[in-house]
């Protein structure tokens, strides 16, 4: 039994580093049904229409309501598929020119995003608005600071450390409903910004000793991707938010395989690169705490 476990894992790994295979051409004879070109192969050369479209059935209206939301290209599925189960591999098939078999990874992003907004104001299994819930545990806590704050002794500071608690809970709710508002920008503008750092890391690696950032910019799309997927299904089970944060683990996988580097490594990598984009934005935090003080008392 264990033994036929490990087969089938080697199996299983063996088939995560093949790339996808190209359907061989069909050599029978077709008339486009659209321009009438006479051809041999699976596709029409004139037009480009797929030579197995025939009369109009239930899956031709399945397959084309499908494609209103981007999702009637048979490449979709199968980029979700191997984005769960290979997503390193698949980058860099895709990176490598293999773009054709695979979804174009904004187009999945926004997708995604939008399918993600469903699934939390309701599209799940208990039917609850998830946003909503946080929103008024926010408020909750909100309310919480300021009754402290009014119930306070008479002392300046206890006062004044109220105020700084209510005004930081302000701040936070602030935050939180421009994130969620704004989350196809933000979740843009934390890809760009963390990507610089990774691609320190990562620019050298035994894989793609050669990758641009360009490249590495579409595989962290893909890698966002692949925690939205995540995302979405701690979502649609309604699980705790605990869970849904160790979802952004698996970044540590597509990375691994996509770079070709050893776990051990490509996890120091990924600290290093957070460590460095923490400092930076600390020191940029500071400078402009820095400025703004100045220019006020100015």
């Amino acid at each position: 039994m264990l033994e036929e476990l490990k087969q089938k894992y080697r199996r299983f790994k063996e088939w995560q580093k093949e790339p996808y295979q190209v359907k061989p051409l069909s050599d029978k004879e077709h008339d486009c049904a659209t321009c009438g070109t006479h051809f041999q192969g699976n596709y029409c050369p004139r037009c480009g229409q797929s030579s197995s479209i025939g009369r109009y059935s239930l899956k031709n209206a399945v397959l084309l309501f499908l494609d209103v939301w981007g999702l009637g290209n048979r490449g979709m599925f199968r980029s979700l598929r191997d984005l769960v189960l290979r997503p390193g591999y698949m980058i860099r098939d895709y990176l490598q020119g293999m773009q054709m078999a695979y979804f174009p990874p904004f187009k999945m992003f926004f997708l995604l995003i939008a399918f993600s907004v469903l699934v939390d104001t309701g599209l799940n299994i208990k039917g609850e608005n998830r946003l909503e819930k946080v929103k008024m545990q926010n408020s909750s806590s909100i309310s919480v600071a300021n009754e402290k704050q009014k119930d306070s002794a008479a002392s300046a500071q206890e006062k004044e450390t109220a105020a700084m608690v209510s005004k930081t809970f302000n701040t936070f709710e602030i935050v939180y409903e421009w994130i969620e508002n704004h989350q196809t920008v933000f979740q843009l503008l934390w890809l760009l910004l963390f990507s610089v750092p990774l691609y320190l890391f990562f620019r050298h690696s035994p894989a793609i000793p050669d990758i641009r950032y360009s490249e590495f910019f579409v595989a962290m799309v893909y890698t966002s991707n692949l925690l939205f997927i995540a995302s979405i299904a701690c979502g649609l089970l309604c699980l705790s938010v605990g869970i849904e944060m160790l979802c952004y683990l698996l970044t540590i996988i597509p990375l691994k395989q996509l770079s070709g580097y050893s776990y051990k490594r490509t996890i120091i990598n990924i600290i290093l690169a957070l460590v460095l984009l923490f400092v930076v934005s600390l020191l940029v935090a500071i400078a402009a705490a820095l400025a703004y003080k100045y220019f006020s008392k100015s």
